[in-house]
């Protein structure tokens, strides 16, 4: 692990809790209203990470039918207890509570990262985001944050803490306030985690700063897992807030702590890459907040993130090498040999209610709501891994059907980029952004039905192509995630839309990462 490259996890993987499992490192991260959920990931190394399945693998484990995007599985933590993982999570709904299934905190639990995982057990009379467990002994501690009861200031947030009981996961009392920031007038103190910080006492790391061009980890330290806790005074320990979107990497927070078979430190972050736009200025790109690595020290018995640099680096070397090799060029082919692999997931309902792989590896979708409603959609899609790829499918819908089918590019109902073709031939390239629907070109698939679309992305512009042929060229930039209104990146892949009685097939899929 001398040299590697960040992101260890590209493409929207924000939020990661990471623990150590025997020989295996599992990382969880947030999936927010796609299903299966909460993907797991195992690695021998910290850097190269096979996701192995999902805590929320199956249908009827978890209802999260009808929910907006960007609500749904926030901030999943993972740890070891006796012989088990479990996955600790929050289901968040709409801010008016009108959406009427559950919401709250619940865990789930596996013998082995690859499953099967348990159907959630609910942690009734806790609220707020963000929780993560803690072991001291035979004594199992849950934390967690949500917003300050007397706040002086907005976005004014409380970590607190409660004894669990080890087997039912139920609380032993009542939640105790134990951090209320870094400083005066912090604010969205977020995925906090309590860990045993060597030399003796606790060490409380948390998020800070909202999760965008402020965020940035924060430590206190306290003498008993119960606190006090006294704050680090040169929090914040990590953040790239004073670079503004002028490095390599923005909205560096949500750190995460494990210790390696050497005895080394590392943290899991996340991250977002800031890229140009059209209008000569920089923003958020695309893949929204992907998970980063980077090195841990200790001194004083204070933690130093990616110590002699300070920052989330593209390329690290953590023993005097040079650069890692270039990485090979990701390619995508097919849906999965058999059955569809791990990455594929569905809005609010899982790809079996509504998607088929045959064994010729053509897929069926049976018709699904528009892309930009909140409802059953058939939209088989996976993150997209990269700031540049060509992504392609063979799409036929049949003859005198009344849907059409695509290759949708996602970010939410409300942005979003969709290429589709009708059962006449009719091919259509409509972009959708906040407060704006636009027809950008229409034009013919040269067989009745049936079309290879394809969309080449590079950035925050790409080009849409039918049967190969240019059909536009797109400007995608404010289909880019905005600070405050979304939590999840793109994702790409065919879609149905029309009566479920009928279908649509997909054939060929390709998707391929350009250096």
């Amino acid at each position: 692990m001398a040299r590697y490259r960040n992101p260890v996890l590209a493409g929207c993987h924000p939020d990661p809790g990471v623990c150590r499992f025997g020989d295996e490192f599992v990382l969880v991260t947030s999936s927010f209203e796609y299903l299966p959920g909460l993907p797991v990931h195992v690695s021998r190394d910290l850097v190269e990470w096979q996701q192995v399945g999902h805590a929320i693998e199956r249908p009827g484990q978890l209802d999260l039918a009808g929910l907006e995007s960007s609500r749904g599985l926030f901030a999943p933590s993972v740890r070891v207890i006796g012989d088990r993982l479990v996955v600790v999570c929050t289901v968040v709904g709409p801010d008016d509570g009108s959406w009427p299934g559950r919401t709250g905190h619940f865990a789930v639990t596996a013998t082995d990262a690859r499953g099967p995982w348990s159907d959630p057990v609910w942690i009734d009379g806790v609220g707020g985001i963000d929780p993560c467990l803690t072991v001291d002994g035979d004594r199992l501690w849950l934390t967690g944050t949500r917003p300050a009861a007397d706040a002086r200031w907005a976005g004014q947030t409380d970590v607190w803490l409660v004894e669990l009981d080890p087997t039912t996961f139920q609380p032993l009392g009542v939640p105790t306030v134990i951090w209320g920031g870094a400083m005066i007038g912090a604010v969205w103190a977020e995925g906090p985690r309590i860990l045993s910080r060597p030399g003796g006492g606790w060490m409380l790391l948390a998020a800070e700063g909202g999760t965008a061009g402020e965020h940035a980890v924060c430590v206190a330290y306290g003498d008993e897992l119960t606190g006090p806790y006294v704050s680090d005074p040169g929090n914040p320990r990590l953040s790239h807030r004073e670079l503004g979107r002028r490095g390599e990497f923005a909205a560096v927070g949500h750190a995460d702590l494990v210790q390696d078979a050497t005895g080394a430190w590392w943290a899991t972050v996340l991250a977002t890459r800031p890229v140009a736009a059209g209008d000569g200025g920089v923003r958020e790109g695309l893949l929204g907040r992907e998970t980063c690595l980077v090195p841990v020290e200790w001194e004083d018995g204070r933690p130093l993130f990616a110590p002699g640099v300070g920052r989330v680096q593209r390329e690290v070397s953590t023993a005097g090498g040079g650069a890692p090799p270039a990485a090979a060029p990701l390619v995508v082919a097919g849906f999965g040999a058999g059955a569809l692999d791990l990455a594929w997931t569905g809005v609010g309902r899982h790809p079996v209610e509504f998607a088929e792989l045959e064994a010729d590896g053509v897929l069926t979708l049976r018709g699904g709501g528009e892309p930009a409603e909140v409802g059953p959609r058939s939209f088989l899609g996976r993150r997209l891994p990269g700031e540049r790829v060509d992504v392609s499918v063979t799409i036929r819908v049949p003859p005198g059907s009344a849907g059409r089918g695509g290759l949708l590019l996602r970010v939410s109902e409300r942005a979003l980029l969709e290429l589709s073709v009708d059962a006449g031939g009719v091919v259509q390239c409509l972009r959708l952004t906040p407060g704006e629907r636009s027809v950008l070109a229409t034009g013919s698939a040269s067989g009745s039905g049936e079309a290879r679309l394809e969309l080449s992305i590079d950035g925050l512009g790409g080009r849409a192509s039918v049967d190969g042929a240019l059909l536009t060229e797109v400007d995608l930039t404010e289909l880019a995630p905005e600070a405050g209104r979304d939590f999840v990146g793109a994702w790409v892949g065919p879609i149905a839309v029309g009566p479920p009685s009928e279908v649509v097939t997909a054939s060929d899929f390709r998707l391929v990462v350009r250096p």
